[in-house]
């Protein structure tokens, strides 16, 4: 297998702070790794390293095969970034931005011009015609984002919070953007406050907390790890609830856990379509009224919440 990005016991400090302190990192060609972990865990200040932006204090990483420090040149020339905030002119339409940024880039004038007809074409950008990017929606302006950090075709892309802000029409659009980027080859690291955006497209997660990585994998490896399906019955009136837990364990075989907040009930479970068919039988034969009963996988927004130990919002503090 070969890697697109590697980061190997990468080190940084800011005075006597360790704001990363063995960070390592592995991402296949051609796949999405997004990279998740609270306020201070050392996000940011990782992507800066590996775009060059910001020196190690220890350790290495290399970029499209190009180390970060000694060629920062060459990485910088294999990569593209897409950061929070757009860095297009408002003043200009698309294809104006796109030529600009093109010619920016060393190339020549009819290249430019061809280059960014194709991303245009690409990017679903030709219903934009002759209007300044001011006239663009949220998702408009990112997928331009997206485009200008093609220009020259960088086989790795690393994008920062690339939906932050965006409404849900616009935050597919840019998704569905990135997953075809990646169907031609691009391999992206993705940053988000989206615990849903990092499930929808990455291929493997690395969840960050203080400078390190401290668990990796799928979603599905992630989410199983806190501990597979589970069956959930939701009751009409919360008296029910020691009752129904007694059910619920008889049907699974496992401790059930009570939440009287939501009257909800649940445990963990293997055969989940047997279990589910006689927890609804047992329930009905008892005469519980139950408003919601299934069966459900945790989260991501859990898997982040149990590894971290942040008790906070995930979405509000995942980013940072």
């Amino acid at each position: 297998m070969t890697f697109a990005v590697v980061a190997e016991g990468l080190r940084k400090r800011y005075g006597d702070t360790w704001a990363v302190e063995g960070f390592d990192l592995a991402v296949p060609e051609g796949t999405v790794c997004g990279l998740l972990g609270p306020n201070g865990a050392g996000k940011t200040t990782v992507v800066r390293m590996l775009t060059t932006l910001l020196r190690p204090d220890g350790g290495c990483a290399a970029v499209a095969g190009h180390d970060v420090v000694r060629q920062a040149a060459q990485v910088r020339s294999r990569m593209g970034l897409v950061g929070q905030n757009a860095a297009v002119d408002e003043i200009l339409s698309a294809r104006q931005n796109l030529v600009m940024f093109g010619r920016l880039s060393h190339l020549g004038l009819a290249r430019a011009r061809s280059r960014a007809e194709e991303l245009i074409e690409r990017f679903d950008l030709a219903e934009t015609g002759g209007k300044p990017v001011k006239q663009f929606s949220g998702g408009m302006r990112r997928r331009l984002d997206l485009a200008v950090s093609m220009i020259l075709s960088p086989p790795v892309l690393f994008l920062d919070e690339p939906t932050a802000g965006l409404d849900p029409r616009g935050r597919n659009e840019v998704w569905e953007a990135v997953r075809a980027l990646v169907a031609t080859g691009c391999t992206a690291l993705l940053t988000t406050q989206y615990l849903e955006e990092a499930d929808q497209l990455a291929d493997r997660i690395s969840i960050m907390d203080t400078g390190k990585v401290i668990a990796e994998g799928t979603p599905g490896e992630l989410k199983s790890a806190l501990g597979g399906d589970r069956v959930e019955v939701v009751l009409h009136d919360a008296a029910d609830l020691p009752a129904a837990a007694g059910l619920v364990e008889r049907a699974t075989g496992t401790e059930p856990s009570l939440d009287p907040d939501t009257r909800r009930v649940g445990a963990p479970v293997r055969e989940k379509a047997a279990a589910l068919a006689e927890l609804a039988r047992l329930l009905e034969a008892a005469g519980l009224a139950v408003e919601d009963i299934g069966v459900r996988r945790p989260t991501l927004d859990e898997v982040f919440l149990h590894l971290t130990g942040d008790a906070r919002d995930p979405h509000k503090e995942v980013a940072a």
